[in-house]
């Protein structure tokens, strides 16, 4: 966009953040008025239902609207909640609704089957697995070296057979020539 755009554009947003900041002081005097009336005379004044009357399938979308003060809007939610048993029953498909911090866990340890790395395993790979791990606790005893070279450490068979022959890169070079970089060390 050109300058010109972009300053059009802010000239714009400006003076709608204007607009709406103008309407909520109107509103908020509209509510500080309001508020000193008694309550009857709101509800006469603003042509709205005893909220503590309505009953389901009455419309409660009156009370939404801005010039309503907050109190007889939650009033008449609270009607609503409790006039219609589909609204007024939770149906346990609350995402937060559980507590899962274990303070009223009175074994205070979680046991489960999920592995790092592995997931969730069933109860006969997780045996096995507890299997393997104690059969590879060993203990391993240092002794005293004296004059004595170290034995080799074991490898095991598989492994060793599993691993392709180790190779080396060897660069060869014409005679009197070098290699492309000067930089480089020779050690």
């Amino acid at each position: 966009m050109s300058v010109w755009a972009n300053r059009k554009a802010a000239v714009q947003a400006e003076a709608e953040a204007l607009e709406r900041a103008e309407q909520a002081a109107v509103v908020a005097e509209q509510h500080a008025v309001l508020a000193e009336k008694p309550e009857a005379e709101v509800l006469a004044e603003l042509d709205l239902p005893n909220p503590d009357a309505m009953q389901s399938g009455d419309d409660f979308s009156v009370f939404m609207k801005e010039t309503v003060p907050a109190a007889l809007r939650n009033r008449a939610l609270r009607t609503l909640w409790r006039s219609d048993p589909v609204l007024a029953n939770v149906d346990m498909l609350v995402d937060y609704g559980e507590d899962f911090t274990g303070k009223n866990d009175p074994v205070r340890i979680i046991k489960t089957i999920y592995r790092v790395g592995k997931g969730m395993l069933p109860d006969k790979e997780e045996t096995e697995d507890e299997e393997v791990v104690e059969a590879t606790e060993e203990v391993v005893e240092v002794a005293e070296f004296e004059d004595a070279e170290p034995a080799p450490l074991p490898v095991p068979e598989a492994s060793a057979a599993a691993l392709p022959p180790r190779r080396r890169m060897r660069f060869e070079f014409e005679a009197g020539a070098t290699p492309a970089s000067t930089e480089t060390e020779i050690v």
